[in-house]
Order: structure tokens, then sequence, then C-alpha cells
């Protein structure tokens, strides 16, 4: 399973309004919970054949994180910037090999759709694209540094 399929149908349990679903295929078992706010969605994701080896780690999916938000009002320089956040856990690479040029650096010009990073998770590398364009304004983690669900990636300045 892809993970664009995961995120869709992430997106239709939210809408849904269903708490809890689970997912069962020959090689793989999402189980995807929503909050009582429908706010939060967990996806636990093993290989059924590892099920009994190795314990699940759950791990937040991009169910409305996928959307960047605009930055925390607390830093007033930073409230006109949009912040991309990470739609997974896992860790974080500005660069798509180590013999490869960066994805952006501060002050590239970025379009919608465009690479920004990509991030490993369990052996898979998810490349991140920007749904917005701007300005790169800041890159707010190191390369090869691991990064949480929902965590600030990027500034992003729209205009």
């Amino acid at each position: 399973m892809e993970l664009k399929d995961i995120q869709n149908l992430i997106k239709f349990v939210a809408k849904s309004g269903a708490s809890e679903v689970k997912l069962e295929t020959d090689d793989i078992k999402i189980t995807i919970k929503t909050g009582a706010e429908n706010e939060t969605t967990f996806v636990q994701q093993i290989p059924v054949a590892q099920q009994l080896a190795q314990p699940v780690a759950a791990a937040p999916a991009p169910a409305t994180a996928a959307t960047p938000e605009p930055a925390a009002p607390a830093a007033d320089d930073n409230s006109k910037y949009i912040t991309v956040k990470s739609p997974i856990i896992g860790t974080f690479y500005r660069k798509p090999s180590p013999d490869k040029p960066v994805f952006v650096e501060v002050g590239q010009s970025i379009g919608e759709g465009d690479v920004l990073c990509v991030i490993e998770a369990m052996k898979l590398f998810n490349e991140i694209e920007s749904e917005v364009s701007g300005k790169i304004v800041k890159i707010l983690v190191d390369d090869s540094s691991p990064v949480e669900f929902d965590q600030p990636l990027f500034l992003v300045d729209p205009s």
C-alpha cells in the first residue's frame, strides 16, 4: 500500500466521523483511530508476519498536517510566514542522496508541488512536497535529524 493511499484513507475516515477503522491485508495491518474532536489520527502499520516479533510503533499520520498552517503568533516576525510541518515521524534529509545537492536553500523561490525534503520512515523515503508557493525564509531542522509528526520544518514567505 502506497503512502498516498494511506493518506487518502485517513482523510476519508476523518470526514466520515468514524472513531476507529482497521484494515488488514496479507502484508500490512493498519489501524486508524480518531480522537473525540476528530482532530487526532493515529496509524499503526506493521507487516503482519512481524506482528509477534516486534512491538507495534504508533505513528501519527498526516490527517490535517499536509496543509501548512500559519506560524505561532508568539514570534511576531514569523506570523506572516507559513510553516511547513512534517506529516510523519522519521529522519529528515535535505538531499535525495549524499552526493546530490540539497532540494531547497534559504532564499530560494518554490512552487506548489516542489520537493522540499525527504523523510525516511520504516526504510521508505517519502518526498515532502510544498503545498504553497513562496520563498524559503528559514530551514528549522538540521539534515539527518529525527523529526516528529507535525514538527515545523520550513518557514515560507507566501508574498
